[in-house]
């Protein structure tokens, strides 16, 4: 069975509609834009609301070297390789911070390399990323056409400017830090202002701090925070898994998913305080001999085959939801929990048998 565990400046301007509350991988298309620039070498120039953590492929001779980890606050442009530049694909995978809540967004595309996922790396091409102690990585390849300037900018649906980006940035890290539930507009009003002033305060920090220093504090809040709160999923098994959650809400039912978790990652599904009652998971994986899910299940949710948000767990069919079994966790303890799924709490989907005539 799956195991679970308890675990112990100022701005003038401020941010905007939030992403989906699962975890995501971002589409690139439409949100992934590269055009000359002014910056010596391959800038990236992040205009998300979130910090992001970008890393980057570059060839060299027959091979590719991937390093990261480039930290790019929002509304910020960083240069992530000097020139000179080849006429030849280059790779870039992005993260969002561990500050934010609701998940790990990611900006991926198709080209497989390793990673280290806990710290700076440089590495050329490797043909086993687990025999290096690494995780492997869904690259976007981006052609690089100057040889001395080039600028990549990371998007999310909401069109911020770097400015917008920034404010909006800010806004979310107050959310994330705890220090005030406000709406991300990209623009700075009273209530904003004040958030700040109190959380500069209360952290002994000049009112005159800059932006880049705010965005530093609250993050640091934010990630201090996230450690000791709400539902973690962790992934024991060789493989991707994507994760579900049910749980009561109010005087209901919701279940949601879905959050994609890495072979040995883990995932902050809930970053809130969880009540002290039962939480109930599924799972399901993509193997070659077919599609496996968590089990165990003995508490029927809906679920939907693309990402979802549902309340109600007795009206799956008629919804047009599938209806599934999910496993009962621990009860939490001081509104924590981890749950942990290994690679032999997942069992094949039997499927129905075809009918003949």
């Amino acid at each position: 069975m799956a195991q679970a565990r308890l675990f112990p400046k100022s701005l003038s301007h401020l941010l905007s509609a939030a992403l989906a509350t699962a975890s995501l991988v971002l589409p690139i298309s439409g949100l992934l834009s590269a055009n000359a620039q002014t910056a010596e070498g391959w800038s990236v120039c992040n205009e998300t609301s979130m910090i992001v953590e970008a890393a980057t492929g570059r060839p060299n001779q027959s091979t590719t070297i991937i390093e990261g980890w480039t930290r790019i606050r929002p509304g910020e442009c960083r240069v992530v390789l000097p020139a000179p530049l080849q006429a030849e694909p280059y790779y870039l995978y992005a993260r969002s911070s561990k500050a934010h809540r609701n998940g790990t967004r990611v900006w991926a595309g198709d080209y497989e390399f390793c990673v280290d996922t806990q710290g700076s790396f440089s590495v050329e091409s490797a043909p086993s990323c687990e025999a290096m102690g690494l995780e492997p990585r869904k690259f976007k390849p981006i052609m690089i056409e100057s040889r001395n300037r080039w600028k990549t900018t990371l998007k999310e649906t909401q069109k911020w400017t770097a400015e917008t980006a920034r404010n909006a940035g800010v806004q979310r890290l107050l959310n994330d830090a705890g220090v005030e539930n406000t709406t991300l507009d990209g623009y700075i009003g009273r209530r904003t202002r004040g958030a700040i002033a109190e959380f500069l305060r209360e952290h002994d920090l000049p009112s005159d701090t800059d932006d880049s220093q705010l965005i530093d504090a609250l993050e640091q809040t934010a990630i201090e925070r996230s450690r000791d709160l709400g539902l973690m999923i962790c992934n024991r098994a060789d493989e991707r898994i994507w994760s579900a959650i049910g749980r009561r809400r109010g005087e209901g039912w919701e279940s949601r998913g879905w959050w994609p978790i890495e072979a040995g990652a883990c995932e902050r599904v809930v970053d809130a305080s969880l009540l002290a009652t039962e939480h109930y998971v599924y799972a399901e994986m993509e193997a070659e001999a077919g599609m496996k899910r968590l089990a165990g299940g003995n508490e029927a949710f809906c679920v939907s085959r693309t990402k979802f948000a549902i309340l109600g767990r007795t009206t799956c069919e008629q919804e047009h939801y599938d209806q599934v079994d999910f496993v009962t966790t621990d009860v939490p303890e001081d509104g924590k929990l981890v749950f942990e799924i290994f690679g032999r709490d997942m069992e094949f989907v039997e499927q129905p048998e075809s009918e003949t005539e």
